[in-house]
C-alpha cells in the first residue's frame, strides 16, 4: 500500500480516533507532509524506534505505541512470561503518562500483568522494580537528554528471563524544541 492509500486508510478506518483524523484532515492539501507521515513505518535501528509525535505510520502516536508493545507482548507470550509481568515507568515529558497507560492496556489485553508506577520514576527505580517484582521485562518512557520534548521508550529485560534478551532501547521521539 502506498503512502496515499495509507493516508486514506487512516482517515476512513473506524479504528482511528477523531482527533487523529482531524489532524490528518488539516494536512490534506500538503502532499509533502502526507508523504512524510506515511511513506514508511517507523523502523527499529540500533538506537531503537524513533519518530516525531503525530498521526501517521512514520510518527510516534498511540497506534505505533500499541504496535511496538504488541511485538513485545508476542515475545513474552512465546517465552511463557505473561504471569511475570512488565513494570512500566514514565517521566513528565510530552505524552509519557499516556503512552505508559496505553502500553499497560496493550499488555493487559494480551493477558500480561502490567505494573505501572503511579507517578514519575527514573530508570534505576524501574530496574529495581524489575528485580523486586520478578518481571520478565520493564519499560520506561522517558526524555532523551538533549531535548525536553523528545521522549524515549526503553525496554529492559529481566535478569531472571528464561532466554537471553539484551537491553533494547526503543526510542519514541517527539517534536524537537526548534521545529
Amino acid at each position: 500500500m502506498g503512502y496515499k492509500e495509507q493516508y486514506e486508510f487512516w482517515l476512513n478506518d473506524p479504528y482511528f480516533d477523531e482527533a487523529t483524523k482531524q489532524e490528518l484532515l488539516a494536512i490534506k492539501d500538503n502532499e509533502k507532509e502526507i508523504e512524510e507521515r506515511f511513506y514508511k513505518e517507523l523502523e527499529f535501528g540500533t538506537g531503537g524506534l524513533r519518530g516525531i509525535i503525530g498521526a501517521g505510520t512514520n510518527r510516534m502516536n498511540m497506534y505505533t505505541v500499541r504496535k511496538a508493545t504488541q511485538g513485545l507482548a508476542n515475545y513474552i507470550i512465546k517465552q511463557g512470561g505473561q504471569k511475570k509481568g512488565v513494570a512500566i515507568a514514565f517521566d513528565s515529558r510530552n505524552q509519557s503518562p499516556e503512552f505508559a497507560d496505553e502500553t499497560a492496556r496493550c499488555l493487559a489485553a494480551n493477558g500480561i500483568k502490567a505494573y505501572v508506577f503511579e507517578s514519575l520514576r527514573p530508570t534505576p527505580e524501574l530496574s529495581f522494580a524489575l528485580r523486586t517484582l520478578g518481571c520478565i521485562s520493564g519499560i520506561v518512557i522517558t526524555a532523551i537528554s538533549f531535548s525536553l520534548s523528545l521522549i524515549a521508550r526503553r525496554v529492559l529485560s529481566s535478569p531472571r528471563a528464561t532466554t537471553p534478551l539484551s537491553i533494547t532501547d526503543i526510542r519514541l521521539t517527539g517534536r524537537t524544541a526548534h521545529r
